[in-house]
């Protein structure tokens, strides 16, 4: 039998959305920490439909990518699987708290975004008209309203069992 991965033995029944360190690595020298943004409650809530997780993925990856101050350090920003977040990976040892600031303008620029979604073309993706900007919008301002802006200890730790 296979060994689970760290990410399957957290409880999901008790998570909650907020910002987590999944996971840190050594690469050579750098360590990168791999955050888990996640939006909705696993299991509880429904889950974000692909048009607006895709939205997300390409506004948080063009905003992470032109943010001097971190566009060296960003190695990855993309969704999960189960559709209830994001992975966020950067070179650093970081801690959840560490990246709380990020987010908030992150989530704002996305709340607030408006216009051509970069990216959302043919000759630029795969699967270019399944986006929903409107919708992105609202799930990127409930979760500023509802988690990143008076976020607390208890969704910047993953649960114990």
């Amino acid at each position: 039998m296979m060994e689970k991965i760290t990410s399957f033995t957290i409880n999901h029944l008790k998570l909650l959305p907020g910002i987590y360190v999944s996971r840190k690595d050594q690469a050579g020298d750098t360590v990168v920490t791999t955050f888990d943004i996640r939006m909705t409650r696993p299991n509880y809530e429904p889950v974000l439909n692909t048009a607006e997780v895709h939205t997300i993925e390409h506004l948080g990856a063009t905003y992470l990518r032109n943010r001097e101050d971190m566009s060296g350090q960003v190695l990855y920003f993309g969704p999960m699987g189960c559709r209830t977040g994001f992975y966020l990976l950067l070179t650093g040892d970081y801690q959840s708290r560490d990246i709380v600031p990020l987010m908030v303008d992150m989530f704002t620029f996305i709340r607030d975004f408006d216009g051509e979604v970069p990216g959302a073309a043919a000759r630029d993706c795969g699967n270019y008209l399944d986006m929903n900007l409107p919708m992105a919008r609202y799930v990127a301002g409930r979760f500023l309203e509802e988690t990143l802006l008076d976020i607390d200890e208890t969704r910047l730790n993953y649960p114990k069992d």
